[in-house]
């Protein structure tokens, strides 16, 4: 049994709590049932259309020459420093091919007489290469980095853009 104090406040309470309930029900909630309600996707789909272009770089000999001069020197140091820190064999021998390649793209750009005597710099990174291709443990790195630092310096010395400038194709 609920006591007679409870009684009375009840009374009270039931009709307001109806009346809002009313209230509430008549006014309705279409705020709350915009909130649960699931909208459509509607996305409009925009078509991207790529017309292919063909970028053919317009550098010139001089600028071509120096890159190439400087993609050899990056790689040769990089050589170096493969075969002081004594890094995989993969990485030296990959530096040394590198290195090789930009100094045959070199030789491209120059006239007959420089080209030979830089093919003979060539010759020396491949039988460097092939030395370091042949030290699988990395015994000899510390004679081959002296041999690719020797050549650095004699290719720079030799090739460097200002003394070779004249001496483009």
């Amino acid at each position: 049994m609920i006591p007679r104090i409870y009684k009375g406040k009840l009374k009270r309470i039931f009709p307001l709590f109806f009346i809002s309930l009313l209230v509430v029900n008549l006014a309705g909630c279409e705020a709350l049932v915009k909130k649960f309600t699931r909208k459509s996707k509607r996305t409009e789909e925009v078509q991207m259309v790529l017309a292919p272009e063909e970028y053919k770089p317009t550098l010139s000999k001089e600028e071509l020459y120096r890159q190439y001069l400087m993609f050899w020197k990056s790689w040769q140091s990089e050589l170096v420093e493969s075969l002081l820190q004594n890094k995989s064999l993969k990485k030296r021998v990959d530096c040394a091919n590198e290195a090789i390649k930009n100094l045959e793209n070199m030789k491209r750009m120059l006239i007959p007489e420089k080209q030979k005597k830089l093919d003979v710099y060539i010759e020396r990174m491949g039988l460097l290469k092939d030395r370091i291709a042949s030290d699988i443990n990395g015994m000899n790195n510390n004679t081959n980095r002296e041999r690719a630092e020797s050549l650095q310096m004699s290719i720079w010395k030799d090739f460097s853009f200002n003394d070779i400038k004249n001496f483009l194709l």
